[in-house]
């Protein structure tokens, strides 16, 4: 039986998240997940491909409160702010503007990147549409809802590393929202089409592409690559050549999970072209009904 392992939202983009039993699915994803960013004064997006000192920030919402932090520095909790004096941004294609925090977030995160930044949160009305297979929303994310990953691709992937004397890679390097286990073949993934859990149901948007965030140590904000990427591009190539891991999906169905929930296949599509090279062929089709798997 396929159920959830692993539920983990990330109130701040770029920063740590936080692990929970269960959660709220809104349309936008996980309650809280990506609803702060940080930006330039100009408004361009930071994250931890140019920062990867990020990684190490750890921000917890409490109730009205946003509590953050960081190795070396003193812990500090400013009050959220629900609207306010806005901030023109903009978020991989997506254009719009988020609500400021203060001057003392501000600080806070300018000293700790050497550069001035501002940490912003989703406005009232925030209107964002995302694509790939399924349509849907979210908030700050790179471009989806939700990512989902399952604990047997990285079983797979730290053979791979592991058979090339490399050190085997935690989850977290691939920052996920949702991690299934029991599933035994790696990257099934990649075949759910719509899937459901506790009360909630997602679709499938697309294979997540990776950039160099799974080189970044996620507990000390420090590079530590070529693992998990070079490992990834000897087999798992989506079909822009890109290295893929994990999946991106829409909410069609808010409501609530929780670690432990069954997770419910009701649709599959077949072998995707970066798998259908390296895994056995797997035949189920669209028309699949549903089970669990």
């Amino acid at each position: 039986m396929a159920r959830i392992a692993r539920l983990t939202y990330y109130p701040v983009k770029g920063c740590a998240g936080t692990d929970v039993p269960s959660a709220e699915v809104t349309p936008a994803g996980l309650a809280h997940d990506r609803v702060f960013q940080l930006v330039t004064p100009e408004g361009g997006v930071l994250t931890q491909r140019p920062h990867p000192v990020l990684a190490a920030v750890r921000p917890r919402v409490l109730g009205d409160r946003l509590a953050l932090s960081a190795p070396g520095r003193d812990d500090v909790v400013f009050p959220i702010r629900l609207d306010g004096p806005r901030r023109p941004t903009s978020t991989y294609g997506w254009q719009g503007d988020g609500v400021r925090q203060g001057e003392a977030a501000d600080a806070w995160f300018s000293d700790l990147l050497g550069r001035p930044a501002e940490l912003i949160r989703i406005a009232p009305g925030h209107d964002r549409v995302t694509g790939g297979h399924t349509p849907g929303t979210a908030a700050f994310a790179d471009g989806h809802a939700l990512l989902i990953t399952s604990e047997s691709s990285l079983d797979t992937l730290n053979e791979r590393i592991a058979a090339g004397q490399g050190d085997p890679v935690p989850m977290d390097r691939f920052r996920p929202n949702i991690v299934i286990a029991g599933w035994a073949e790696p990257h099934r993934e990649d075949e759910a089409r719509e899937l459901s859990a506790g009360t909630a149901k997602f679709g499938y948007a697309q294979q997540c592409v990776r950039c160099t965030v799974p080189m970044i140590d996620q507990e000390t904000g420090a590079k530590a690559g070529p693992e998990p990427i070079r490992a990834l591009a000897t087999y798992r190539r989506g079909p822009d050549g890109g290295v893929v891991f994990g999946v991106q999906a829409a909410v069609l169905r808010p409501g609530q999970v929780a670690v432990g929930d069954e997770v419910m296949v009701h649709s599959w599509a077949g072998p995707s072209p970066s798998t259908a090279a390296a895994e056995p062929p797997f035949t189920a089709t669209a028309s699949r009904p549903a089970e669990s798997v």
